[in-house]
């Protein structure tokens, strides 16, 4: 009988088949004359079963030279097994071993963090780290996909930059033949000037910071999805983050479950998520915060501990709105109603994930705008090109940026966002 090559994913449809698969061994065992082996695709996982009476001598013995991550091609008949991973197991006709590996460094016992980050290139293939990183896909792909069915169109921004867009002392600077040239802390600046062109727009990639922070909250690369929306205020750049965040979560409950079950979520505490959210402004907070014991002063930026703080008492994400203006960034619009204040949020994820999300009105006024730049020591000469924006044709325009890491983070209930990007990037280190 002929088998079919397919693929783990598609076993349900060869029930009763001959099917040749090609993948990596997880883990074996025997006993007796009956021995197992448990084989990933990519696609998922199966156990093949090898009974010895049924199969050439040759067979038997390559089964038993089998190390852990050996590529093998195998052959075998699809049966229905509700106690099986996929509820299918593969009666083993056939096994060729396409590589045999070496002693594999990642055994099943405990391993110190700094040791499994050294191995990441390995560590990858764990069911954790899979788990996790495909949940990070579709969140990826549902970004992408709701912003095209909400008619914005994606641009494509620098990474290397004259023009800081969050704060001087996080940036990490380079010669650029002869001239000064930074990681890109954000695309936003970019992505504003093509608002003109497009009314609705976002970018999406990586962003770096050169905070010297070791917080499971932190990476010094991360990604960060950047919308921008012409003739919208502040409440409309909130509304948009509810609905941008609904379709996030909802797509993961969709397509993820397989994945939030291996890393043990409690779905419930997603299932809840629907606008609208709560909204606080930053002077609430800070009295909120007093009452619950902190010493934040009124004028400093909201910590990790005060936003754990805040959404304890809360089930859904939260925005705090309207800080006090030395907190945030230069291009911010003031508030008309307490000129101390900046018309911006931050979108706090519940559970103690912190911030996911930083967004703001932006400064649309030429004159104001020039007089931040001046009052933050920026270099104006740099920022020529974001003041042409308040020359031809300002207008009221907002946006906000989410970061994946943290959002998979959150919709995974995993405790450190290292876990939520292939290489992670920290103070101390740069390999693999």
């Amino acid at each position: 009988m002929t088998a079919h090559a397919t693929e783990i994913r598609h076993l349900s449809a060869h029930e009763g088949e001959t099917v040749t698969l090609t993948g990596w061994v997880e883990t074996t065992r025997s006993h007796g004359k009956v021995a197992f082996a448990v084989v990933r695709d990519g696609t998922g996982i199966v156990q093949c079963v090898f009974l010895k009476k049924e199969l050439p001598e040759s067979v038997w013995e390559a089964l038993g030279d089998l190390t852990q991550e050996s590529a093998v091609r195998v052959s075998g008949t699809v049966k229905p097994d509700d106690r099986a991973p996929g509820g299918y197991e593969l009666g083993v006709s056939r096994l060729d071993v396409l590589s045999l590996a070496e002693d594999y460094p990642i055994q099943p016992k405990e391993h110190g963090v700094d040791f499994l980050l050294d191995h990441r290139h390995l560590w990858l293939r764990s069911s954790l780290q899979r788990a996790s990183l495909k949940v990070r896909h579709e969140v990826e792909q549902a970004i992408h996909d709701f912003f095209y069915e909400n008619d914005f169109v994606r641009i494509d921004t620098p990474i290397l930059t004259g023009s800081i867009g969050e704060h001087a002392g996080t940036l990490f600077a380079t010669d650029y033949f002869g001239e000064n040239a930074y990681m890109a802390q954000t695309g936003q600046l970019y992505v504003e000037t093509a608002c003109p062109a497009f009314r609705r727009v976002y970018c999406f990639g990586p962003t770096f910071r050169a905070e010297k922070s070791k917080t499971r909250r932190h990476l010094t690369e991360f990604w960060m999805v950047e919308p921008e929306v012409a003739f919208a205020d502040s409440d409309d750049n909130m509304r948009l983050q509810e609905a941008f965040v609904c379709s996030i979560v909802e797509r993961a409950l969709e397509r993820c479950q397989e994945e939030l079950e291996v890393l043990e979520r409690d779905t419930s505490k997603l299932e809840v998520i629907r606008a609208p959210f709560p909204r606080i402004s930053y002077t609430e907070a800070v009295e909120i915060l007093h009452g619950k014991g902190s010493d934040i002063q009124w004028g400093e930026d909201l910590g990790a501990p005060d936003e754990a703080l805040i959404t304890e008492d809360h089930a859904l994400p939260v925005f705090i709105y309207n800080y006090p203006k030395q907190a945030k960034a230069f291009y911010m619009k003031e508030n008309p109603q307490d000129p101390r204040t900046v018309l911006c949020n931050d979108l706090l994820a519940p559970e103690g994930y912190g911030e996911i999300i930083g967004g703001s009105q932006r400064e649309d006024d030429l004159d104001r705008l020039r007089e931040r730049i001046r009052e933050e020591n920026l270099p104006e000469e740099a920022y020529g090109w974001y003041l042409d924006l308040r020359r031809y044709g300002s207008f009221v325009h907002s946006g906000f940026g989410l970061g994946v890491e943290r959002t998979v983070a959150w919709i995974t209930g995993r405790h450190h966002i290292r876990e939520m990007i292939p290489f992670p990037r920290l103070m101390n280190r740069l390999t693999p």
